[in-house]
């Protein structure tokens, strides 16, 4: 095996995966609350590896993954905890694994925590966010330094005396999700890339994985709605301080004006750090009544994380980071004029 294989998951950690997953029999999938590309690709590789070892193996997620995902395989099958809570919940009781994919605390996965946090099984995190609840789960496979969770889970499996380090062994279905997922982490290889995330590329190529129909599946199917809403946001809603942050806010109003979906909104906050001056890039999305939702991205040199674990009641990767404002606890009200005045004083305290 690839001695950098070793470097990312350790023998260890390895036969103490392949150990549970032997003694288990019924296998339980999860991940966070509005599920991404690697979300919705990890926990899909998995369930599939998982079948192909002969086991009983579901995903549950909390809510739907945006409508561009549901071209991969089986994706149509993934039970959505927020449509139907009775087969969620029937799934968590008879089940004796429970693997928790891209998220480091129960927290994350919305209406499911209760169910994660009182599973009385095996409990399994595979993740690449900082501060891991090591305390809540049996086995913890946590790496910052790496794409995205797809990647790792890609260097899991290569793990396991089942593929031996064979990325073909893998199934087609698998190895595609797997691609789809370290794809959209990375904005398509355009940040968090390390050597390992080339060789993982690589290997699924080799092992026939149709890249060129993933890129046009996942950047080529878009809605118009999204571009139109795209171009107005960039043309009358960014905003750019004095400090370098540029800043959109989509309010409820904004989102029903333009018919957006979950999904729909990908990427938009990678759109502004393309201008020389931004350090930093905030897109704001109406959470309903309980606020806004906080994705931001940033500059080398200048830490997303800190800025949404200090502002924003969230965290993340150093470039990377998300989290939420809350109402009435950080804003006296959801409306764009309470949100921008928030962000305009905590980033021009944070650039201090």
């Amino acid at each position: 095996m690839n001695q950098n294989r070793m470097r990312i998951v350790s023998e260890s950690d390895a036969a103490a995966l392949h150990g549970i997953i032997a003694g288990s029999s019924v296998i339980t999938v999860v991940s966070h609350t509005h599920p991404d590309g690697d979300a919705v690709g990890s926990c899909l590789a998995f369930r599939s590896f998982l079948r192909q070892q002969g086991k009983d193996a579901e995903v549950v997620l909390p809510d739907s993954p945006g409508e561009v995902l549901m071209f991969l395989e089986g994706a149509e099958t993934m039970t959505i905890a927020s449509e139907n809570r009775e087969k969620a919940a029937e799934r968590f009781s008879s089940s004796d694994l429970l693997v928790c994919l891209d998220f480091n605390k129960a927290d994350r996965t919305g209406c499911l925590e209760e169910e994660v946090d009182s599973f009385r099984g095996h409990k399994v995190m595979i993740d690449h966010h900082l501060s891991p609840d090591r305390e809540s789960f049996g086995l913890v496979i946590s790496r910052c330094g790496i794409s995205s969770t797809a990647e790792l889970l890609y260097w899991v499996l290569m793990a396991l005396p089942e593929t031996c380090g064979d990325a073909s062994r893998l199934p087609h279905d698998a190895a595609e999700a797997l691609m789809t997922g370290m794809t959209t982490d990375t904005n398509n290889f355009a940040n968090s890339v390390y050597p390992s995330t080339l060789m993982m590329a690589s290997d699924l190529l080799e092992a026939g994985v149709d890249r060129d129909r993933i890129i046009s599946m996942i950047f080529n199917r878009h809605r118009e709605n999204r571009l139109r809403a795209m171009g107005w946001l960039l043309k009358d809603e960014m905003t750019i301080t004095e400090n370098g942050v540029a800043y959109m806010i989509l309010t409820s109003d904004t989102v029903r004006r333009f018919g957006l979906k979950d999904g729909d909104t990908e990427g938009f906050v990678n759109l502004p750090l393309a201008i020389g001056k931004v350090r930093m890039s905030i897109l704001v999305k109406a959470d309903g009544d309980r606020g806004f939702r906080i994705s931001i991205r940033s500059k080398e040199g200048t830490s997303a994380n800190s800025c949404a674990k200090t502002y924003f009641n969230g965290g993340g990767h150093e470039l990377a980071a998300g989290g939420r404002l809350r109402c009435p606890e950080d804003i006296p009200a959801t409306d764009r004029v309470s949100a921008a005045a928030y962000i305009e004083k905590v980033t021009a305290e944070f650039f201090r």
